[in-house]
């Protein structure tokens, strides 16, 4: 492959393979110390170093090659010492693939009402003991380098983008840059750890463009988009992810982070991002909700009570997959309101579900079929064309592709 599809960094290599000749989709694979990540891809989150059910080798089957932790979560318990002991998070979870840790930033706005915010960093109570803790860039960098994550995220001053407060949006985003000089002088493992930035802005996009600007001056190993999946409209949400996608450099990865309905996903592929994450699939699954193509099932209902089928036909989880587990829709339901095995069993599922959506928005990258894809899936989705989310149509339409007209 020609040198000028290569990107690299210390510890990271990015290769881009193929491009969408129609929207903005790439296709690339992501080296990181602990192997290859193919993208377009969507991370799980093992917020406290485990998939709420799963053990590592059920998550490692789903085709999962890069999770999330959450440093905040970690630091708390089982604290630092205990991770430096033995050797980090890898090691702590039995993990042997790639690990991404959220810097506990978002935590200022999950759990705003705990913390504190200025220019030294985040006081907030402990969620354990109501004791007061202080979460600065240098502490939150020095848990996530004890941690031992392949991809680190430097501390950034989150609002709710549905903020009315343009001052505090304002002061935010150059906070967040100011923080992100202080995460680069902290990081005591750049050989074998990349530090992401998050571009902050909320829906301003003159000022996220602004931030955009000032963190590609600091190089860092990748991009991440922050501050969104807030409650924003879907409309403000594209436009944000398609002026930063925009303005960041071919060769490194970009990041949206919190981003993990099907429908998300594949717009903002199409938009030029590359990673997602989201709790959502493992969440929804507690509560008795399988991922299809064809939208989402309540298998709770009385209606699944007697259905023998799979939980989705043609799917290739350990759970559909009749030569394996050969679970039905029906046992599924008997559990979902009494035992964990359902919510286990689920999540096994809807993990399956996003990382093969994404191993399929990548083939079409490769065959150059994307846009075609688009179509069979909003398709699949929707039994009624009147039926598509306006956001989605709009999105697509300026990248290129009319999913109202076949022809276009």
């Amino acid at each position: 492959m020609a040198s000028s599809t290569i990107g690299s960094s210390a510890a990271l290599t990015f290769e881009l393979g193929a491009r969408c000749s129609t929207t903005r989709a790439r296709a690339s694979i992501l080296t990181l110390p602990h192997g290859p990540v193919r993208l377009p891809v969507f991370m799980p989150v093992a917020t406290q170093a485990s998939l709420k059910g799963l053990t590592p080798e059920q998550l490692e089957e789903t085709g999962c090659r890069l999770c999330l932790n959450n440093t905040y979560h970690l630091g708390l318990k089982p604290g630092q010492d205990v991770l430096a002991s033995v050797g980090g998070a890898h090691k702590f979870q039995g993990w042997n693939h790639n690990l991404l840790t959220d810097s506990g930033g978002f935590q200022m706005v999950s759990l705003l009402k705990l913390a504190n915010v200025t220019e030294e960093g985040v006081r907030f109570l402990s969620p354990h003991d109501g004791s007061p803790m202080l979460l600065t860039p240098e502490h939150s960098i020095s848990l996530q380098n004890t941690i031992g994550s392949d991809i680190i995220m430097q501390l950034d001053d989150v609002l709710v983008t549905t903020s009315p407060d343009k001052v505090r949006m304002r002061q935010a985003m150059e906070r967040s840059v100011r923080w992100l000089d202080r995460c680069i002088a902290a990081h005591k493992n750049p050989t074998t750890q990349n530090l992401f930035c998050i571009i902050q802005g909320g829906l301003d996009v003159e000022m996220r463009r602004e931030c955009c600007r000032q963190m590609l001056e600091r190089d860092t190993p990748g991009i991440a988009i922050g501050g969104l999946s807030g409650g924003e409209a879907k409309v403000d949400f594209c436009k944000v992810v398609e002026t930063c996608t925009e303005m960041l450099p071919e060769l490194k990865p970009r990041y949206v982070m919190g981003i993990g309905y099907p429908e998300d996903l594949v717009v903002s592929v199409a938009l030029g991002a590359d990673m997602f994450d989201c709790v959502w699939p493992t969440r929804t699954a507690r509560f008795g909700n399988a991922i299809t193509k064809h939208g989402v099932l309540n298998l709770r209902n009385a209606q699944f009570g007697n259905d023998f089928g799979p939980i989705e036909e043609g799917c290739g989880c350990l759970c559909c997959r009749p030569q394996h587990l050969g679970v039905t829709r029906a046992f599924i339901s008997h559990n979902a309101a009494k035992e964990t095995v359902a919510a286990h069993l689920l999540t096994i599922h809807n993990v399956w579900y996003q990382l093969n959506l994404m191993k399929q928005v990548r083939q079409s990258i490769i065959e150059d079929r994307f846009p075609a894809f688009l179509r069979q899936f909003f398709s699949d989705l929707y039994d009624d064309k009147s039926k598509y989310p306006e956001w989605a149509v709009d999105a697509l339409k300026r990248v290129g592709v009319d999913l109202l007209n076949d022809d276009a």
